[in-house]
């Protein structure tokens, strides 16, 4: 066989051997809305709660919901459907996952998040995304999620510490590095606090300050006083392009906050970071951070679409971005820690 025809028929095999064209996906997406209010509707109704205390029978969840059995019967079909509950029978049962992350009696229960991300406000913009892309910015008023004194903030420090819980002691170790001697922390846009919080657990000589609204630091101190570091946490309340941050820092905390602002407003706060840090003092961000094909990996790239339709001028920035921004704002030594597990990085850079 001649060298072309050898590659022609290789060609035909490898076409032959593609999966058969499947429209799955385009309706997938357009009904992926059940997906989200069905998960909200179980927390709501406390349906993990009930399946964990078993029997799970349609009854007797209906019953712990105070819903109709009908409801309560394709409810949780659906959950099986979609891989978030299992089915014995007649008898709905935890997965793994649901056990862990969805029953009020975990400690990991993430259930509480549903309040901050299925905020109407905060998906109103969906509903007319066409014209948010045709806009470049969200259709929310003023400067969207970043208003002044939003109150949404005071929801997402109340409800989604047990998300970020588990980034708090990766970030707490990289910016200590083993330091164990008095330092000064700001964690700038505290929100529930637990980034700083962490930081002054793993360093028995670290004072910290929060920064971030006043009702909302009011959350963070709550959590600061459960545990117990209530007497080396600070509040500067305020807004963190306005107020004076005071200092030097040994460190400083800037977790899930760049991303909502555009390239040149996040190097001017990283200019103000530096002036008030030590010599070598660290700054430490922590983001969605996409690869630099801005579609991998699917979470962290993905969270470009949630800054479109909440900000007005916000990105999931890839690495190189982000180290331009604190590059020209005057650290050097900039490297990325990412967090095993999560969609998270950590990215550190050296006044």
């Amino acid at each position: 066989m001649a060298e072309g025809q050898a590659v022609a028929a290789e060609a035909g095999s490898a076409k032959g051997a593609e999966a058969p064209l499947n429209p799955g996906i385009v309706f997938e997406m357009m009904q992926a809305v059940q997906k989200t209010a069905a998960l909200k509707a179980a927390i709501d109704l406390d349906i993990f709660r009930a399946v964990g205390q078993g029997p799970g029978d349609v009854t007797s969840i209906a019953k712990h919901a105070n819903a109709s059995e009908r409801g309560i019967r394709i409810l949780c079909d659906f959950m099986v459907i979609n891989g978030v509950l299992a089915k014995e029978g007649n008898v709905y049962k935890h997965t793994p996952s649901s056990a862990a992350f969805l029953d009020p009696a975990s400690p990991a229960c993430l259930a509480s998040v549903a309040q901050f991300l299925g905020n109407d406000a905060m998906k109103e913009p969906l509903k007319n995304l066409a014209q948010v892309v045709r806009d470049g910015r969200t259709s929310l008023e003023g400067e969207g999620s970043v208003e002044p004194e939003n109150p949404i903030w005071v929801q997402f420090a109340e409800t989604m510490a047990p998300m970020m819980a588990p980034m708090a002691g990766p970030l707490g170790a990289v910016v200590l590095d083993g330091h164990e001697g008095p330092m000064k922390v700001l964690d700038i846009a505290a929100g529930h606090g637990l980034f700083g919080i962490e930081v002054a657990k793993q360093n028995k000589q670290a004072h910290v300050t929060g920064l971030d609204w006043a009702p909302v630091l009011r959350v963070a101190l709550k959590n600061a006083e459960k545990a117990g570091v209530q007497d080396r946490y600070n509040m500067l309340p305020g807004s963190a392009f306005e107020v004076d941050f005071g200092g030097p820092y040994d460190a400083v905390l800037l977790t899930n906050f760049l991303h909502h602002f555009d390239k040149a407003t996040c190097t001017g706060l990283l200019k103000k970071v530096k002036a008030a840090l030590k010599p070598r003092g660290r700054a430490a961000t922590l983001e969605f951070v996409p690869n630099e094909d801005r579609v991998s990996p699917p979470m962290a790239a993905g969270f470009a679409m949630t800054m479109l339709t909440s900000t007005v001028a916000g990105d999931a920035y890839t690495f190189n971005e982000l180290k331009a921004m604190y590059e020209e704002a005057g650290f050097k030594d900039v490297k990325a820690r990412p967090i095993p597990m999560s969609p998270h990085t950590i990215v550190l850079g050296c006044a």
